[in-house]
Parts: C-alpha cells; sequence; structure tokens
C-alpha cells in the first residue's frame, strides 16, 4: 500500500490588477457612483476654471435716464465692450479693468448728457423761429449752463435753475431788474457752508446781466432758504458769528492748558471758557462848539465894508419931481431989493442947500470851533469771559521706598495758577471777567483696551474672501471624494484581498455564484452503462489533483521511483 504525503506550498503571488481591470471588476452600482463622482468632480473643475476668467464688472454710471442709458449702451456696443445692467436698470456695469478708459471715451463723446440741456438748443434753430422763441432758447440755455456748474460741485446731487429775464424796453424810464432762484438737492450727511452759498450767489449773478447778488435766493429740497437776502440780515445769530464765538472760547482754553500741563502733568487738568461777544454795529456822532474867543483871536471869514456920501456945497434936489425940476434954474424977474424974493424953480425956499451926508456900514463875519467826532464800533467785541478750571490732585511721596498719594495742592499754589490764569485770558475787572479754579481729585475708570476679535479684523476679512472661492471648491471635492468614491474602493480592495486568500476552486466557485441564475430543464438521466465506475472516479480525482497542484503530484512520483 503506498503512502501519500500532502505537502503544503504557498500559492504562487497574484499579481496587482490594474485600474482597467479594477474598473471591469466593479459591479453596476459601484460603477454608476464612481461615474457620478467623476461627473461632479469635473463640472467643478469646469465652474471654477469659467468663473476665474469671468471679468469682474464694476459700475460705469448709475442713475441715468432712459435716453442717456440707451445713447451710452449704443456706444457701448459700438465699442465692443461688454455690458450688464444691475437689478431693475438703475446701473451699468463693464469690466472693471476698463472703466476708466470707457469713461473717458465716452466723455469726449459728451455722454451722458443728462437731463440738463445748455447752449445746444441754440444749435438747433429752424428756420422762422420768433424773436421771443429765440429769446426763451437763449434763457433755457443759460438756466442749463448754470445747473451744469452747479452740480459739479461735490456736495450738490441736483440743482434747478429758474432765471426772470424782463424784456428790455427803451420807452420805459424806469427798467425792471432780472432775478434768478436756485433749488439744490444735496447728498445725505453733506451741507453747504456760507462761502461756498456765497460762490453759488455770485456764480448765477456774475452769469446774467444787470442780476444783483441780492436777487438771487438759494433754496434746499425742503424748501429752507439759505442765501441771506439784506432784509434779513441780522435778523438772528449767524453761524458764521456761532463758530466765531467757539473758535475765541477754544483759543482761550488752549492757552489755559498749555500754561498748566506742563506743571501739574497733562491729563491733570480740564478748562472751559465762556465768552460773550457783542455783534452790535453802533455809531455815534458828537459835534462841540468852543466858547467864543476874543476879536483879535478869532479868525476872519469873511468882511463886508460900505461906504456912501455926497459932494461938499452941492443941494440935493428939491421941489415935486417931475419935468420942472428937471430944468436948470432961471433968471429971477422979481426986484433984487424986494422984500420978498422969488421962489426956486424947484419950489424951494431959498438957503435951504445943505453939505452931502456920509454914511459907512461893515460887517464881519468869524470862524466858529467846531469838532466833529463819528465812533463806529466794530462786530465781534468781546464783553466779557468766564474761565471755570479743574486741576487733579498732585502726587506726593511720603518718603523712600513708599508709594506716592495724591494730595489736594495748597492755597498759595491755587492763588498762583488763578493768577497765571487770569493773565492768560485777559483778565479784565471792568467788564465782569471772572474766573474760578478748583482742586479736587479726578476719577478715572480703567478700561482695558478692547480688541478686535480675530473673525471681525479687517485683514482676516479679506483674507477669507480671498481663499474662499478655492477652499469651498477643494472642501466639496474632498466631500465627493470621501462620500462617494472612497467607499467604492474599500469594497474593491477588500474583495480583491478575499479572493487572493482563497484558493482556485474557491474563487472559481465565488465567480460563478455571483452568475446569474437562469431557470432550465433538468438534464436528462444517462444509463446506467454510461455512468462512471469507482475507478474512473479515483483516477478523474488524480488527474483534478494533478492539475491543481502538480509540485505535490511529482513528489508522490518522486518517492515511489525512489522506492521509499
Amino acid at each position: 500500500m503506498s503512502a501519500v504525503a500532502e505537502v503544503p506550498v504557498a500559492p504562487p503571488p497574484v499579481a496587482s490588477p490594474g485600474w482597467p481591470q479594477r474598473l471591469a471588476s466593479l459591479d453596476r452600482a459601484a460603477r454608476l457612483r464612481l461615474g457620478v463622482v467623476a461627473a461632479l468632480l469635473v463640472a467643478a473643475l469646469l465652474a471654477a476654471f469659467f468663473y476665474s476668467r469671468q471679468p469682474d464688472y464694476r459700475v460705469l454710471f448709475s442713475g441715468l435716464n432712459d435716453k442717456d442709458g440707451g445713447a451710452i449702451v449704443a456706444q457701448l456696443s459700438q465699442m465692443n465692450v461688454p455690458y450688464k445692467y444691475t437689478e431693475g436698470g438703475g446701473a451699468i456695469l463693464v469690466p472693471a479693468e476698463r472703466v476708466h478708459d470707457v469713461r473717458l471715451r465716452l466723455a469726449t463723446q459728451g455722454l451722458p448728457k443728462g437731463s440738463v440741456t445748455g447752449f445746444e438748443l441754440m444749435e438747433t434753430n429752424r428756420f422762422g423761429v420768433t424773436q421771443f422763441q429765440e429769446r426763451l432758447n437763449f434763457q433755457r440755455g443759460l438756466e442749463g449752463e448754470l445747473t451744469r456748474s452747479i452740480q459739479a460741485l461735490a456736495s450738490v446731487q441736483s440743482a434747478r435753475v429758474h432765471l426772470a429775464l424782463p424784456q428790455q424796453n427803451g420807452f420805459f424810464r424806469e427798467q425792471q431788474k432780472p432775478s434768478a432762484s436756485v433749488l439744490l438737492s444735496l447728498y445725505p450727511g453733506r451741507f453747504l457752508d456760507r462761502a461756498q452759498l456765497a460762490g453759488i450767489v455770485h456764480l448765477v449773478a456774475s452769469s446774467v446781466p444787470e442780476l444783483a447778488p441780492s436777487a438771487v435766493s438759494v433754496l434746499d429740497d425742503t424748501g429752507k432758504l439759505l442765501s441771506q437776502t439784506p432784509d434779513m440780515a441780522g435778523a438772528g445769530v449767524d453761524a458764521q458769528q456761532l463758530a466765531y464765538v467757539q473758535q475765541i472760547e477754544q483759543q482761550y482754553a488752549r492757552r489755559i492748558l498749555d500754561l498748566l500741563e506742563p506743571v501739574v502733568g497733562k491729563n491733570n487738568v480740564k478748562a472751559q471758557v465762556t465768552a460773550e461777544v457783542d455783534f452790535n454795529q453802533t455809531e455815534s456822532t458828537v459835534e462841540q462848539h468852543k466858547p467864543n474867543l476874543a476879536p483879535d483871536a478869532s479868525a476872519v471869514r469873511s468882511q463886508q465894508v460900505v461906504e456912501s456920501g455926497g459932494t461938499p456945497g452941492a443941494q440935493p434936489p428939491t421941489g415935486v419931481p417931475g419935468a420942472v425940476t428937471n430944468q436948470p434954474p432961471q433968471a429971477s424977474a422979481a426986484p433984487i431989493n424986494g422984500a420978498n424974493p422969488a421962489p426956486t424953480a424947484a419950489g424951494g425956499a431959498p438957503g435951504s442947500g445943505a453939505a452931502g451926508q456920509a454914511k459907512r456900514e461893515s460887517i464881519t463875519n468869524y470862524e466858529v470851533d467846531k469838532t466833529t467826532q463819528v465812533t463806529r464800533g466794530g462786530a465781534g467785541a468781546i464783553k466779557r469771559v468766564n474761565a471755570a478750571v479743574v486741576v487733579n490732585y498732585q502726587p506726593v511721596s511720603e518718603g523712600p521706598g513708599k508709594p506716592a498719594v495724591n494730595k489736594a495742592l495748597t492755597p498759595e499754589q491755587l492763588e498762583q495758577m488763578t493768577a497765571l490764569v487770569r493773565e492768560t485770558i485777559g483778565f479784565n475787572k471792568e467788564r465782569g471777567d471772572s474766573v474760578n479754579l478748583m482742586n479736587a481729585p479726578f476719577l478715572v475708570e480703567e478700561v482695558p483696551p478692547g480688541e478686535l476679535p480675530l473673525w471681525k479684523q479687517p485683514e482676516t476679512i479679506e483674507l477669507a474672501k480671498t481663499l474662499g472661492w478655492p477652499l469651498g471648491i477643494s472642501l466639496a471635492a474632498a466631500i465627493l471624494l470621501l462620500g462617494l468614491l472612497r467607499p467604492a474602493l474599500k469594497a474593491r480592495a477588500r474583495a480583491v484581498q478575499m479572493a487572493a486568500q482563497q484558493p482556485a476552486g474557491a474563487q472559481l466557485s465565488a465567480i460563478a455564484s455571483e452568475e446569474l441564475q437562469r431557470p432550465g430543464l433538468p438534464a436528462p438521466a444517462q444509463p446506467e452503462e454510461l455512468q462512471p465506475t469507482a475507478e474512473q472516479l479515483r483516477l478523474e480525482e488524480a488527474r483534478q489533483l494533478a492539475r491543481d497542484n502538480p509540485v505535490a503530484v511529482a513528489s508522490i512520483l518522486k518517492t515511489w521511483v525512489n522506492g521509499d
């Protein structure tokens, strides 16, 4: 009887299958999952690629009307510039790297023109325009040009200008003067100061002939009158006056701090100054006359002397005025030695002639001393100054090695500081100035410096915006790989390992077991003479053993030949 020895032989090494073999060995469900993962990964990569290639759009113009928007879109189409609209069409977007170039190129063509039209109205005059229409177009063009100039200011969002230009007629003795009104709409949070309002008023007044600045009214969108007319001058407190008072108070307070801080330390003194300023303009006229001086000490202003007199021995005319009086006297007809002399031709008595009379008048005017004094009080005179100063307790060391203790100032120190403050503000007792200096401990609250958390810092936010999209794509790809592809690969690796550990027959059985079971008819029964015998069965088993394990069969044959 021959003995058969079983020699354990290690299975031959199994070669690692490649990717095509692994894919071919997967079942339908695994292949479907692997295909979905690959498609999603490719789609994510394509989306990231196209998103990175897509230009960043920025606002070119916003708040345009339909006319300007259509003109700009047509010009962008001619320039081959891609553009987009925001939701609602409120703004036009173009690539960020071309914003400034497109704006400059559109500006050379006068776009956007806006809803305001200027002197271009005069370029479209048609034949047969009346004088009234021409004057109206000129007025509209002038209003449009003024509106554009005012809208160029940084604080003005929109503006409207209304001009009242009366028709000048040479037949009227008194011509009506033009006037203007300006309506402003400012940007939120902005305002116009007094100098800017004066600039707008003078801009309008200088652009219209014979338009006085007082005839220009400036209003805001709430209906508030911004310009100050001459009638309203001095009606209330001006903002410029308030600014002047605040400037004076801050200047005095700054002087006090600059003087006391080197003595008591920084942040150890607080000062507040209140100034009363008189903005009233007063004018007074004084006329004084001195007493009369002596004639020899006075200055002669004017002198008039009138002298009149007759010729000596001449007789004044006598008698009744008439033709007889004007005739020369005739010879007397009466006897010379008569008792009664004859009367004269003038009818006067003989011997009544008298000597000529003399008259002198003198008028002298002297200068009167007169002094006229005009005094005008300037606006902004300081009427009174009140200063309040608080000084903190000063640290005093009680000895070497001991901490300093805050103690109050001595009366002598307080008096010296008060005198310094008085000299600093120009103390004047006659106008009622007052200075009050107080020494008290300051209450200091220690507040720890608040640091922004890391996630609120601007650098962190900017870094998150920069790396957000790449990290999101990478995270999505990782989720797809770990959620779908990795389980499929693990299942495949586990199946290959189990197949490598099993013998060939088991592998064939496992592979055969995976085949689909199809229903079929039973095999026909074989006759008895065709059935194998026991010897044939043992021979078939030996052949199968030789095919499965040729090494063991060779060892058995070698043992038999050697006779062992």
